[in-house]
């Protein structure tokens, strides 16, 4: 009896903890809010095995450890050489991953349910395929239903490997065995691991099968695509550390009832993350649209007031998206502020800049605004935009069609400059357009030798309109 309950205490008992989905806090007992990153309802039930009694982890890490000096390596020693690039054969793909898929990477690609990840990795196959051999891991589908999909989108590639397990231990082992050139692994919260006592998708699972993947593709020196689901808030779904591990993490972004899609980077560690893929989805899967301007600003309306061109950069690529704001009566005792493709406490502040600076009163009206294609205006250079689609709707007088703006608006009214304002006005220029407006100040960067297109320059919001009124008085007459 006491050499079995010696045993039971040199073994370890299990314990419950409460781990956090968002951070990774651990806790004994379940709270509603986190106390680390101050989220609701992210504390998730765990088991876990304690040490042993009587294990010293220091003497068990001392026992370990040892000299690296050997290793150190001096800067100028390091070569970038031998850095290996895998063309993926679509160009917007290549772009947002900094020139093509580096070996040896570790790739995170998430999004929503059906906006296209497993159609963006089956068709990058078509191309790799005729020089590379890819092995295709799936944990939601059966060979079957891929081969039916790879079918539709026209992959018959020969060198394209199919394997349905949700064992990522024995992903790991199959990739480490049959050394493909590439893997695909769909998707991440489906793998697990049996050492590991929880379900798949638990933030345990994810963790781990993240670091085995991550593992393989360092030490086999092969690059491996990871798909990921989002939860409902749009991040995606599993511990925050994950996006820690691998190298690059890409978002597909749009909604499933519209055709255009966006792919950008939020971390890349061989690359800008500042890049964005324009996609369209078609009867034949995904398809690059390599003038996303010229998408975004077709079909504009004719003599309908409330509408304005603005030009933010994505990256090193300058793109122009039409911005649309409906100024109407109000029928509730509180107007409403709807926005699309814009940040609403943005919007706020524009609408009581107008207000205190113009003399523009919206207490009663309610202002819808939109940014045309579903494509969003973060960059502060669109404020100028909005404005002026505001004035546009609040007189109902209709703006110049060939007209672009572009600045940032400060709480004085004031029109301050932003920046790479003539790449801005080359693209406008390049598409047909023949006026536009831009701060004063960036007026010096502006070379007139080589600048077809007329430039005006503001230096508040009243200039600016000032300008639309005379524009609209020459056109009269």
């Amino acid at each position: 009896m006491l050499i079995s309950e010696r045993k039971n205490k040199m073994a370890g008992k299990s314990k419950i903890v409460y781990v956090c989905s968002e951070c990774g806090f651990e806790c004994s007992k379940w709270n509603g809010k986190c106390p680390s990153c101050g989220e609701w309802n992210t504390l998730e039930e765990q088991e876990v095995q304690s040490a042993p009694k009587g294990s010293s982890l220091k003497s068990a890490s001392a026992s370990v450890s040892r000299d690296l000096s050997s290793q150190i390596k001096d800067l100028t020693q390091i070569g970038t050489d031998d850095e290996i690039r895998y063309s993926t054969g679509i160009s917007e793909l290549d772009r947002v991953l900094g020139g093509g898929l580096v070996k040896g990477s570790l790739v995170l690609l998430g999004g929503e349910p059906g906006i296209g990840k497993s159609t963006l990795l089956l068709q990058i196959c078509k191309y790799l395929g005729e020089e590379h051999s890819i092995l295709y891991i799936s944990g939601e589908e059966s060979v079957r239903q891929i081969k039916l999909r790879a079918a539709r989108l026209g992959v018959d590639t020969p060198n394209l490997y199919i394997l349905s397990t949700n064992d990522a231990g024995a992903a790991s082992d199959t990739i480490i065995s049959s050394k493909p050139d590439i893997a695909i692994i769909d998707s991440i919260q489906t793998m697990t691991l049996s050492e590991i006592n929880s379900t798949s998708g638990s933030i345990s699972q994810v963790r781990e099968c993240t670091n085995l993947f991550m593992r393989t593709a360092k030490s086999e020196e092969i690059p491996i695509f990871i798909v990921s689901h989002v939860n409902k808030d749009g991040a995606i779904a599993g511990p925050k550390v994950m996006e820690h591990i691998v190298d690059a993490v890409l978002y597909f972004e749009g909604e499933r009832h519209l055709s255009y899609r966006l792919l950008r980077a939020v971390k890349n560690r061989y690359g800008s993350t500042n890049e964005i893929g324009v996609f369209e989805m078609g009867n034949t899967g995904l398809e690059e649209v390599e003038n996303p301007s010229a998408m975004l600003l077709s079909g504009r309306p004719e003599g309908v007031s409330g509408c304005c061109v603005a030009c933010i950069m994505e990256g090193s690529r300058p793109i122009l998206a039409e911005v649309q704001a409906l100024v109407t009566k109000s029928g509730f005792s509180a107007p409403r502020r709807t926005v699309t493709g814009f940040d609403y406490n943005r919007l706020a502040m524009i609408i009581a800049v107008l207000e205190k600076r113009a003399g523009m009163f919206f207490g009663t009206l309610d202002v819808f605004l939109n940014v045309v294609g579903g494509f969003r205006l973060d960059e502060t250079a669109g404020d100028l935009s909005v404005a002026l689609a505001l004035y546009s709707g609040f007189y109902d007088t209709v703006l110049d069609k060939k007209m672009i703006a572009f600045g940032e608006i400060g709480l004085g009214g004031e029109i301050r400059s932003v920046a790479n304002i003539p790449q801005r006005i080359r693209e406008a220029e390049r598409l047909g357009f023949e006026h536009c407006i831009i701060p004063k100040q960036s007026m010096k960067l502006i070379d007139r030798n080589n600048t077809k297109i007329r430039v005006t320059g503001v230096s508040s919001v009243k200039q600016a309109f000032f300008v639309i009124r005379n524009n609209n008085d020459e056109k009269a007459e």
